[in-house]
């Protein structure tokens, strides 16, 4: 599968003209018809996408979705969601593309996952908009459109407002379309899905025979993340949001919580347990265990008198 890392990767992927700004991307969907990928395999991007489609056939699968609604909808990709389709080029509309770095550039989206939380659900679910309210979001759009094509030295302050206030509709129309409970519960299960497949995964991955990970960073969240096709970022806030540890402590604690039983329990060397433990030498096994416990491995085994 496609893995794609920057904007003008994407750009290029799908078959139009590159960005004009490398973190930040905003079109009509008609100006990309006469040349864009009608049919898309899947793949994954690392950005988020915001889009309105007026009209437009054809069949997009947004990571579990795969029937969009009929009339003017509203739809929205988080990173490293599994993205395809297969349309007609007859879509109208607009969206935005934005990188972590955009974020990083805006105070007020440090907590953009919390403000958001629609965005990190496991499947984005595209919802119809009210006619009545498509020239309020359409504005939007065109506000950005207008200040990404000109030539002020602020622009990028004005896009950043515009796009929390392009979040807010959003998060207003969902809550309106799904009802507030339902949208909570329907969050709350999906988070709730993401940490147990998180905490089997740090389970199975540390399996003695599971030799094909050697070569992987078991010990970052990353890894993780990337194999439930989610952003680091949003399996962190899942997972701190409903266990209050962090991605990290988890898997420091299941790491820890493995050593000090090889330690206790088996004859394996302190250089045979990091090594189990995929760690890059047993150097740095040390210095983690007496991080976590203020004793060394070998002093820690010692001390069980085995």
């Amino acid at each position: 599968m496609k893995h794609i890392k920057t904007l003008v990767e994407y750009c290029k992927a799908i078959n139009i003209s590159p960005p004009l700004h490398p973190y930040f991307d905003i079109r009509s969907f008609q100006e990309n018809m006469p040349s864009v990928h009608a049919k898309m395999p899947p793949f994954r991007h690392e950005f988020y996408a915001i889009a309105i489609r007026l009209e437009g056939e054809g069949t997009v699968i947004s990571g579990a979705h795969t029937n969009f609604p009929e009339g003017s909808t509203i739809f929205f990709n988080s990173p490293f969601q599994i993205l395809s389709w297969d349309i007609v080029p007859d879509w109208q509309g607009y969206y935005i593309m934005f990188t972590q770095d955009f974020l990083a550039q805006m105070p007020y989206f440090e907590h953009l996952l919390e403000d958001f939380p629609f965005l990190r659900m496991d499947k984005s679910i595209p919802f119809t908009i009210d006619q009545t309210d498509i020239a309020q979001v359409l504005s939007v759009f065109e506000h950005i459109y207008q200040e990404y094509h000109s030539q002020s030295s602020d622009k990028f302050s004005f896009i950043g407002t515009y796009t929390l206030l392009l979040l807010h509709y959003i998060k207003r129309y969902f809550v309106t379309q799904v009802g507030l409970k339902e949208a909570e519960k329907m969050i709350r299960t999906a988070d709730l899905k993401i940490v147990t497949r998180f905490q089997t995964m740090i389970q199975t991955c540390f399996y003695p025979d599971n030799a094909a990970k050697a070569s992987a960073n078991l010990h970052s969240p990353s890894y993780y993340a990337e194999k439930l096709n989610i952003h680091p970022n949003h399996l962190n806030a899942v997972v701190k949001d409903i266990t209050g540890q962090t991605a990290l402590n988890h898997i420091h604690h299941h790491i820890l919580q493995l050593a000090k039983s090889y330690l206790a329990q088996t004859n394996l060397s302190v250089k045979e347990v990091a090594y189990t433990l995929y760690f890059d030498a047993p150097n740095n096994f040390n210095t983690f265990f007496k991080k976590h416990t203020q004793t060394t491995p070998l002093t820690y085994r010692k001390s069980l008198n085995l």
